[in-house]
């Protein structure tokens, strides 16, 4: 193929390929987030969390946090808790507190700022259910 040639067709490919990436989120890794969302996910992956959790919030050792907030969650000992803000911030800064039903790996303790803790509490509501699974 001519060069010329070449440079056309680079020219009617490359919006192509830029708008797939885009549309694939920043990273290629997981669903689009906000700037917030965004940094949530960068806090779970670098103090650990995702090595239980995973990388994107799918769950293996402990529970998914895909889909998880704003719904029912049963604990241990029989109860059910609403995965809100404040039964995420308990599950995180006291891991013992309210053990997921199912999952007897412990959650070790963590160091994580309140700050920390808001940051992945927001990137777990971004990945929670959608506006339509909540009516």
């Amino acid at each position: 193929m001519s060069t010329p040639r070449r440079a056309w067709r680079a020219a009617l490919l490359l919006p192509v390929v830029t708008l797939t990436v885009a549309a694939c989120g920043s990273d290629g890794d997981g669903p689009a987030l906000s700037a917030a969302g965004e940094a949530g996910r960068n806090t779970m992956r670098t103090n650990g969390c995702s090595s239980c959790h995973g990388a994107n919030g799918q769950g293996g050792v402990g529970p998914t946090f895909q889909g998880l907030y704003g719904t029912e969650v049963e604990l241990d000992d029989g109860t059910t808790v609403v995965a809100d803000d404040d039964y995420l911030y308990t599950s995180i800064s006291d891991p013992g507190a309210q053990i997921h039903a199912g999952y007897r790996v412990p959650m070790p303790p963590n160091n994580l700022t309140d700050a920390e803790i808001a940051e992945i509490i927001d990137y777990i509501r971004e990945i929670g259910p959608s506006s339509e699974d909540n009516s």
